[in-house]
């Protein structure tokens, strides 16, 4: 397996506009990115298409996952984007920059710590919390709650990933905020300690 780097790992047809990367992050094949902003050591899998979101840290996106899919003006005659794609139409008009400025507004959050299950979409200015889980699939149009996993269409809690004290817990450990060299110094305590032993280890009171 390649080994990753601080600057980003951009693979295959990745088409990237506006985005920004921190470090230790992989964009799979295919990949479409719009203003975007993607934290340390997050990634996305193959052909993901991610407008207008801020992701954090060590964020888990499989493939075919799509947030912030754009909106058409429901509240205009036609849907159609001729109505704000106007200059690809004809010579004379300009594009609808207002348009374009009320879908950027409309930003979607994606917590650290998630993971956003294969073929999942995260609709515009839902925020997903931190160390939550989005099942395969799931369409969400709601804000997740951290520390839960949901899924289905539209999705709905399946249950906590872990119990409401231990959740508090981790929050308040933030260890996603940890150096590099801490990560691999505790690496081991990762792979092998529960959460609630892992915390025991390394909560400061």
């Amino acid at each position: 397996m390649q080994r990753l780097s601080i600057v980003p790992t951009l693979h295959d047809d990745v088409d990237a506009m506006n985005a920004i990367f921190g470090r230790y992050v992989e964009i799979g094949k295919g990949t479409r990115l719009a203003q975007v902003d993607l934290g340390d050591y997050s990634y996305c899998d193959r052909f993901c298409d991610l407008a207008n979101v801020t992701v954090g840290k060590f964020s888990n996106i499989a493939s075919f996952v799509r947030i912030g899919a754009t909106d058409h003006p429901l509240d205009r005659a036609s849907l159609h984007h001729f109505t704000y794609r106007s200059a690809s139409y004809w010579d004379e008009t300009k594009d609808d920059g207002a348009w374009f400025a009320h879908r950027a507004s409309r930003r979607a959050f994606v917590g650290h710590d998630t993971w956003i299950g294969h073929n999942a979409q995260i609709k515009p200015k839902v925020t997903v919390g931190h160390g939550a889980v989005v099942a395969s699939g799931a369409i969400v149009t709601r804000d997740v709650a951290p520390y839960t996993i949901v899924g289905g269409v539209t999705a709905t809690k399946i249950r906590d990933r872990c119990t409401p004290k231990t959740a508090d817990r981790m929050l308040d450990l933030a260890w996603w905020d940890w150096d590099h060299a801490t990560l691999r110094a505790r690496l081991a305590d990762f792979r092998s300690l529960s959460a609630e032993a892992f915390l025991e280890k390394y909560e400061v009171f």
